[in-house]
């Protein structure tokens, strides 16, 4: 009975914190959906995979050993986002974390260690002053603008394309056969909530990079 207590106790310690994580840290910075569903079902999965081993050190071995995994699939078909990954990886270490601490009843290091991960997350979320810039490759057609002497028009081009503030762009491959031109445009992280997944008619866009 003890063992139910302590496996339901658990249970519940590790979802308020996923809750918390997700909901109210990571939701709000964000606005993303996306990833709700995966955190909290890996989160909550991971937990009762490892509590039902019986002994601590199997539990913290096949957690690792999910890492591991994971590290390999990265779920190819659709590349996760710096920021998500770290989210993730969050995730996925709280149910491992707490599983082995439920199995050794070891209550008060184990809220302690969930609210200091809370508050960690809090805190850089919070930016401690810093000013976050996100940025993305694009494609871009219109080539007589990426010389230096025209810098300041290919980022007022830019601007009216997309709509948002762009901080800088980085000129890389240059594609004299099709006029193209790859470029690297870093933005306010606050603007890319709107549109870093879906870049309109400055070109065709690909992964995500947090800076």
């Amino acid at each position: 009975m003890t063992l139910i207590k302590d496996f339901m106790a658990g249970f519940f310690l590790n979802l308020l914190v996923a809750i918390i994580i997700v909901r109210f840290i990571y939701y709000p910075k964000t606005q993303d959906k996306h990833f709700v569903f995966t955190f909290m079902t890996f989160n909550t999965v991971i937990y009762f995979v490892l509590s039902l081993l019986v002994k601590s050190e199997i539990g913290v071995g096949v957690g690792f050993g999910l890492f591991a995994i994971f590290h390999f699939l990265r779920y190819r078909t659709d590349p996760v986002p710096i920021r998500e990954m770290t989210y993730l990886f969050v995730i996925m270490a709280l149910p491992v974390m707490n599983s082995s601490g439920m199995l050794q009843s070891n209550w008060v290091l184990l809220i302690l260690a969930n609210a200091l991960v809370i508050l960690v997350l809090w805190l850089l979320e919070k930016g401690w002053g810093f000013h976050y810039q996100s940025s993305r490759k694009i494609i871009y057609e219109n080539i007589e603008l990426i010389v230096p002497s025209r810098r300041e028009e290919l980022i007022a081009d830019l601007e009216e394309r997309i709509g948002h503030q762009i901080c800088s762009v980085t000129i890389g491959n240059i594609d004299f056969l099709h006029d193209t031109a790859t470029l690297q445009v870093y933005y306010p992280e606050q603007s890319a909530r709107s549109w870093a997944r879906d870049i309109p008619a400055a070109g065709k866009s690909s992964d995500d990079d947090d800076d």
